[in-house]
């Protein structure tokens, strides 16, 4: 009897053994994790950024994270068909502005995924005009359209490059309802496009950033590829962690004399427009909750520790790293804030 009894128990303690096993398992990151991105470009800022935060936590895990840029469409697509932690994805505000804006292939990441923790920043999303534009400011193009002329604005539609051109539309409709009339879309495609709009004399202004379009500001103001910045649209709190040096011959200082308050773009009666491009994670809806955890974990880690802030840095990114729950509820917040954007603008563009 004594015997029985022992078997018994011995065998109900393996079994809750191999469960704890199985449970630890079930816990963890894969060893080999892909983590796909949502851009097809090796040299953007979305696969450095993604590459920084893939090396760190590699390191701080012990396992193989390699990034592959296979574009939104294709990286969705993966997230979707893989619960196992093996594929994560890293993308930027363009995962809801997609859905906002009804581009084919962007679901709602806030119901067909899960928002994961922000990791970083990239302060540099602009508008330029041409160096010998008679537009100097921001005022001067809100003032042109509420005069009735026609302001040409170079975009790349559905996503962060709009975002700012629908902001422009809402600032003119606040100042002068029916002058967003005169604030049209030249819808183009990447940066060299839009570029060539404004050389090609298509666009008045364009959508552009500080690291892509930076060195075509320092150009002398008689060359025809020349610029100037109007408008960055990132929070003057975030242009303030950048390098004080800035980029190229523009300072922090200059950076901050376009972005709110020094520039204006309101957004209602009461505040500016602002936008900051941030970096996050995306999940599959049934990955195990304790990965995220264990992410979430391991970038606490590696934040508190600093050395990432400044791998971050000499890239000219804000380091940003918010945990999954603070980042859905901000990012959350800032869907619904550019959401009413377009919607007070939408069936004016």
């Amino acid at each position: 009897m004594t015997i029985k009894r022992r078997m018994l128990l011995g065998a109900a303690a393996a079994t809750a053994l191999f469960a704890t096993t199985i449970t630890a398992v079930a816990q963890e990151l894969p060893r080999n994790v892909r983590l796909v991105i949502g851009s097809t470009s090796t040299g953007g800022d979305t696969y450095q950024n993604s590459a920084i935060i893939a090396d760190a936590l590699a390191e701080e895990l012990g396992i193989n994270i390699k990034v592959d840029a296979v574009g939104a469409s294709e990286a969705f697509k993966a997230l979707g068909r893989d619960s196992r932690g093996t594929t994560l994805m890293i993308f930027h505000d363009q995962s809801y502005l997609g859905n906002l804006y009804g581009v084919t292939g962007y679901a709602d990441p806030f119901a067909e995924y899960t928002v994961g923790p922000t990791v970083a920043i990239n302060p540099g999303n602009a508008y330029l005009v041409p160096a010998n534009s008679p537009y100097g400011s921001m005022e001067d193009i809100l003032a042109a359209a509420e005069a009735g002329e026609r302001v040409r604005v170079a975009i790349q539609p559905g996503g962060v490059s709009e975002i700012g051109f629908s902001a422009m539309k809402n600032a003119a409709h606040l100042r002068s309802p029916g002058s967003e009339a005169n604030i049209v879309a030249v819808n183009t495609g990447g940066q060299s496009d839009k570029n060539q709009t404004m050389w090609d004399g298509l666009s008045d202004v364009i959508n552009g950033s500080i690291q892509g379009n930076e060195q075509f500001t320092q150009l002398p103001a008689d060359d025809a590829k020349a610029m100037r910045f109007v408008w960055i649209t990132a929070r003057p709190a975030t242009l303030e962690q950048a390098p004080e040096a800035g980029m190229g011959g523009t300072t922090r200082d200059d950076m901050l004399a376009f972005a709110s308050p020094e520039t204006s773009v309101p957004v209602d009666a009461d505040a500016d427009f602002t936008f900051d491009k941030e970096f996050f994670f995306l999940y599959n809806k049934e990955m195990d909750p304790a990965i995220a955890a264990q992410i979430d974990t391991a970038l606490a880690a590696i934040f508190a520790r600093g050395d990432i802030q400044t791998r971050q840095k000499e890239s000219f990114f804000i380091p940003n790293f918010l945990p999954m729950a603070e980042a859905q509820q901000h990012l959350g917040a800032k869907r619904d804030t550019y959401k009413q954007v377009i919607s007070d603008i939408s069936g004016d563009s």
